[in-house]
């Protein structure tokens, strides 16, 4: 909704907000908080008539609320939570019951979070719809892409956004917000989307416990099951053989909540020890317990249970042992009395080939009781064998007490550790001149079964030892994961191969006659012998030569350096070479005349020998004064043509800009030039 939102300058309404939320109500009827949102079935339909007014949180909208999240907020709201079973996407559709109403909507992912962290976390988002539009409004096929923000009824904003896509087995919240108080309400029907959000599995019973003194009994549900299923007499259920009869059944859920799957069942008389049956009947409302999609638990549907006068109890079991265990889990066949747990761990001790302390002890406590002990070591066991854990009195003077306050004898409990293992390699290599041989091992210590090599991110071996071809000039990963089915650890390296010999060097390619020539190699690889060749004026076998000198003979000349460099050791050996122009002269002028007739001689117009003439800018110009050339580049030549025409002969204009290398003198130059065919 966002009558408000678009009408009110946005100073009046923070200058209003303050205000409002002086006047906020907590929300506290079920459904209008996210913790006690209405559990959804894929073929629900819910029917809102009348809406408490409440408001306790802002709302962050994407691309509409920026900062502030000024106008928007949990404003009367109710909650919808469901699961995605099949993963697709929602449909859903919301109908106010009367013309002329609006409501908003937004949809968050609370996967594995708690479902107030709606209001803080702003990247559970999926997507909302708060256009100012009244009608229906919901997600659909035809819905619109992004979160349509607050406007105007006129303008007629889009109320459907597109159909999200659920992900299998991710929980989701819908809030549909009444943005307006005293609207009449609204209907939401979910369908049309392809995602199954009803539950498949059908409901029953799961098990049963009786409590110490055989008068209650403590049964557990395979799912959730409405609230109002269940009648408080307990006439939903029986016990066979009929030695007494039920009066009452409560659930602790029901009170801040829609659904239920656990329920404490109390008995007429105490049970004399034996073996019973507790059975599902129809109720006095007619039915056994109902799921949130309207399936019942099968009448005479039965889950047997053993009672006996309390004994003392010994541990069942400790719980599967890690990778260097820093602690272990003690199950228990009856809950435990978490008061008589100390703390400090001194109920436990842990002998073995390594010496253990135990230095804390907890259960996960609900209602102070558990039905398991986390005993945690100062220090990760590291050492392999067989261990003890033995259950004694601690500094409170008492072994563990269960839940029927009985205190536990003392006892002793086998557990094994396992080496930790490292996945630590070692590799060996021959060196080739193109390609190199490397082989990696694995020592296999510690009980290591499992190797796992990747190279290069692609080659997968699953051998301790493995021999692999890398390239003579290549950078290469290597990860090993090793495993001795219990720990495992993972390495990785990087290997870079650079021993393959390539010569190369820099050069420039033409030199001024009076200049030396400055070669720098650039030659990769293993190399411990260079070898130089200046044509016939001079050679060198370092690594970087000195200056070296042309003959000034006043012909312009062309000689082959080259380079062969070589890694003795490998016989391995590569050369490059270069051509060099020497100018007969380095006088820089433009030609009175040229004939671009193709026959290789005099075809180009530009300046001649250039080469030190820095920031140059060469242009020629007609009888007309259009220019028809212009280049920077002092080995950039005109053709005598304009966009490929011939150029009739004629003189043309030319001008030169350059400054000299050597002095830093500029110049400036024009003349003519005469084009001849």
């Amino acid at each position: 909704m966002a009558v408000l939102r678009s009408v009110i300058p946005l100073l009046l309404i923070l200058t209003l907000s303050p205000f409002s939320r002086l006047f906020a109500q907590t929300c506290t009827t079920l459904g209008q908080t996210p913790a006690t949102a209405f559990p959804v079935c894929g073929t629900s339909t819910f029917t809102q008539n009348t809406v408490p007014l409440c408001r306790t949180n802002d709302i962050v909208v994407p691309g509409c609320s920026g900062g502030g999240n000024t106008g928007y907020a949990n404003k009367n709201p109710f909650f919808y939570k469901f699961t995605c079973y099949t993963a697709g996407t929602l449909g859903f559709l919301i109908t106010p019951l009367a013309a002329n109403e609006d409501y908003d909507w937004q949809l968050w992912n609370i996967t594995g979070r708690n479902p107030g962290d709606i209001f803080t976390d702003s990247s559970l988002i999926v997507t909302g719809n708060w256009a100012g539009t009244y009608g229906n409004t919901g997600a659909s096929i035809a819905g619109v892409d992004g979160i349509e923000c607050g406007s105007d009824p006129a303008a007629n904003k889009p109320t459907f956004a597109k159909m999200p896509p659920l992900i299998q087995g991710h929980e989701y919240i819908l809030m549909v917000s009444h943005f307006t108080d005293g609207q009449s309400g609204y209907t939401l029907a979910f369908g049309g989307g392809t995602a199954v959000i009803t539950d498949p599995i059908d409901p029953h019973l799961l098990n049963v416990k009786p409590d110490c003194n055989g008068t209650t009994l403590r049964l557990k549900l395979n799912k959730k099951m409405k609230c109002n299923s269940l009648t408080a007499t307990g006439s939903e259920f029986s016990i066979s053989p009929a030695v007494t009869t039920v009066v009452s059944a409560v659930t602790t859920h029901c009170s801040a909540g829609f659904d239920f799957d656990e329920i404490i069942i109390t008995l007429a008389g105490t049970l004399p020890n034996g073996n019973y049956q507790l059975i599902s009947n129809n109720g006095t409302d007619g039915n056994s317990l109902v799921d949130n999609c309207g399936r019942s638990i099968p009448a005479g549907e039965q889950v047997a249970f053993f009672y006996a006068v309390p004994q003392p109890i010994f541990a069942d079991s400790i719980g599967r042992v890690g990778c260097a265990p820093d602690s272990v889990r003690i199950y228990f066949p009856k809950r435990i009395t978490c008061s008589s747990i100390a703390a400090n761990g001194t109920d436990f001790t842990v002998t073995g080939p390594a010496p253990v302390t135990v230095i804390s002890a907890a259960g996960s406590c609900t209602d102070g009781l558990s039905d398991f002990i986390t005993v945690r070591f100062a220090t990760p066991v590291f050492a392999k064998g067989n261990y003890t854990l033995t259950l004694r009195a601690g500094t409170d003077g008492s072994t563990i007490i269960d839940e029927c306050n009985i205190e536990m004898p003392q006892q002793s409990l086998p557990f094994r550790a396992e080496d930790t293992v490292s996945a630590a390699f070692t590799y060996t290599s021959q060196l080739g001149c193109r390609l190199n041989t490397l082989t990696f091992a694995h020592d296999g210590a510690h009980d290591v079964n499992k190797w796992n090599w990747t190279f290069n991110n692609t080659t997968h071996i699953a051998t301790p030892i493995h021999t692999i071809i890398f390239s003579a000039t290549s950078t290469n990963t290597v990860q090993l994961v090793v495993s001795n089915g219990v720990c495992s650890d993972t390495a990785n390296h990087t290997i870079v191969m650079n021993n393959e010999v390539k010569a190369g060097f820099e050069m420039p390619d033409v030199i001024c006659p009076e200049d030396p020539l400055m070669v720098k190699d650039t030659s990769t690889g293993l190399i411990d012998n260079w070898q130089w060749n200046f044509a016939t004026i001079a050679s060198s076998n370092v690594k970087d030569p000195g200056p070296q000198f042309f003959p000034q003979n006043n012909i312009e000349s062309f000689y082959t350096i080259k380079l062969k460099v070589t890694n003795n050791a490998l016989g391995c050996t590569d050369s490059a070479s270069k051509r060099l122009r020497v100018l007969d002269n380095c006088f820089i002028a433009v030609p009175t005349a040229f004939t671009p007739n193709n026959d290789g001689l005099n075809d180009f117009l530009y300046p001649n020998n250039a080469l030190k003439a820095d920031d140059l800018e060469f242009k020629v110009y007609n009888r007309w004064g259009q220019l028809v050339f212009a280049t920077r580049n002092w080995q950039e030549k005109w053709n005598g043509k304009i966009s490929g025409i011939l150029q009739a002969p004629g003189v043309f204009v030319w001008f030169l800009r350059y400054t000299y290398r050597d002095t830093g003198q500029k110049f400036f130059q024009k003349g003519t030039t005469t084009l001849i065919r």
